[in-house]
């Protein structure tokens, strides 16, 4: 792809007022638009201050002139910013000024997309400008630094560099077949194969855990009226987010809130409980209840504790059975509230998962939403059921498109080895799963990337970046 040549300009702060408002221009040639805006050069990487001046010479605002000459910018080309006070109406000024000088408006994500297409970043690590721009959590922003910082590319790079060399020993053989060396034994290519893969089993770990940092997860609450849905959504959000009262029905329509739990963020869906009734608004919230499930990652059916003979898993119970309503793959956690009013301490007990049951169906989880006690083995019980066995301070924010690359490769390797491990390889196909291997990886950072692929990531960034 040939690299633009026109200047670019947006304003790269935030739509609003605020003290301080930036203006970034990228080309290939600034000294004319500085001049024009500015009256003078400017000293590279020093801050300066100016006047920025219309095509009359007129003052239009003063604060901060930075300038980066190419190839040591953001862009790698020449870039400009102009720091002004943080106006709606000045900061256009400025812009339009810059576009009366010769350039043009970016495009959403252009500035980080020529700093990729001038090698100042891979292509993960362009992704992860945005990640750490959208990040809702702190260990989120934690897990997309790891990936700007080159990480993530590392790990990757990694791989295929050990793929690479892998391959050179099936290649030989296919070339030499007539060589008394047995090359694959000399290159100890299984055991290769092996440590290959299990270095990809724990990037996978890490890119799949920091994929719920991404996309978080929508937790539903679901039972029959009374149950104590309302407290627990005001527990876990730490605010009165729903009325309760003991009336049921009180709750007629959704409410969401936005919580964390262990670094990842939640959407927690508070809804009307599910029963018979001829309130035609009661029906609606109903309605909207049977919406919320549809969406949801995962539901927590409540229970009263105090009611032994409750059995949530029974789907005979028509509208007093919420579980009737729940897709038969959804993971689901029962929760059994109000354990201080049966006399039960707060604890988890899990049973084995018949096959077919959804993942969260063994666990049982006891506890007060009133008071909190119990509340933290729920959380935990979440986590599990996310798949969060460890702590996310290691994990790469991965995107949907590397997930999916790190899955095919770790596909391609998997029939690599089984090709190998007959009593007559073919080498012909171990070399084709290794080679699609290893453009998998490439595809991550950029390398073997098709420019439509380009051009659709970039289109998701901001204006500005």
């Amino acid at each position: 792809m040939p690299l633009p040549s026109r200047s670019i300009a947006a304003i790269a702060t935030p739509p609003g007022r605020g003290g301080i408002g930036i203006v970034r221009v990228s080309g290939t040639d600034l000294v004319a638009l500085i001049r024009g805006m500015a009256g003078r050069t400017l000293p590279a990487r020093t801050a300066t201050r100016i006047a920025f001046r219309d095509a009359q010479g007129a003052a239009i605002d003063e604060g901060l002139a930075l300038y980066f000459p190419a190839p040591h910018s953001y862009t790698g080309e020449d870039v400009v910013e102009w720091h002004g006070h943080g106006g709606v109406a000045v900061m256009r000024l400025l812009l339009a000024r810059c576009v009366e000088l010769g350039a043009r408006l970016a495009e959403p994500g252009e500035f980080t997309q020529r700093a990729f297409l001038n090698g100042k970043l891979d292509l993960a690590q362009a992704e992860s400008v945005a990640d750490v721009i959208e990040a809702s959590t702190a260990t989120a922003v934690r897990a997309a630094a790891r990936s700007l910082t080159g990480e993530f590319s590392r790990e990757v790079h990694a791989l295929r560099d050990a793929l690479v060399d892998l391959r050179m020993y099936v290649e030989a053989s296919l070339d030499f077949p007539e060589e008394d060396v047995d090359l694959l034994r000399e290159g100890d290519v299984a055991q290769r194969l092996a440590a290959i893969r299990e270095r990809l089993d724990r990037v996978l770990v890490r890119a799949r855990s920091g994929a719920l940092l991404r996309s978080g997860m929508t937790v539903v609450l679901v039972g029959a009226p009374n149950v104590g849905k309302s407290s627990l959504l005001n527990r876990l959000a730490g605010e009165d987010a729903a009325i309760v009262t003991p009336i049921p029905g009180t709750t007629r329509d959704t409410v969401e809130r936005q919580i964390e739990i262990g670094g990842i963020p939640l959407a927690v869906v508070d809804t009307a409980g599910l029963r018979d009734t001829a309130d035609e608004i009661e029906r609606e919230g109903m309605a909207r209840t049977r919406a919320a499930i549809a969406r949801a990652d995962v539901a927590l059916l409540l229970v009263d504790a105090r009611d032994d003979g409750a059995d949530p898993s029974d789907s005979t119970g028509g509208a007093e059975a919420p579980v009737a309503e729940l897709p038969p793959a959804l993971p689901r956690i029962v929760v059994h509230n109000k354990c201080d009013l049966a006399c039960a301490a707060p604890h988890v007990e899990r049973y084995d998962i018949p096959d077919g049951a959804p993942p969260g169906d063994a666990a049982h989880v006891w506890l007060c939403a009133l008071t909190g006690e119990g509340v933290a083995l729920l959380e935990a019980e979440i986590l599990r059921i996310a798949g969060v066995t460890h702590g996310l301070e290691d994990a790469f924010l991965a995107r949907t498109r590397q997930l999916a690359a790190l899955g095919e490769a770790n596909d391609e390797l998997r029939h690599a080895a089984d090709h190998f491990a007959t009593p007559q390889p073919s080498l012909e196909l171990m070399a084709e799963h290794m080679r699609r291997a290893q453009v998998a990886f490439s595809s991550i950072t950029g390398e073997f990337t098709a420019d439509d692929l380009l051009g659709e990531i970039f289109s998701r960034f901001c204006i500005g970046k």
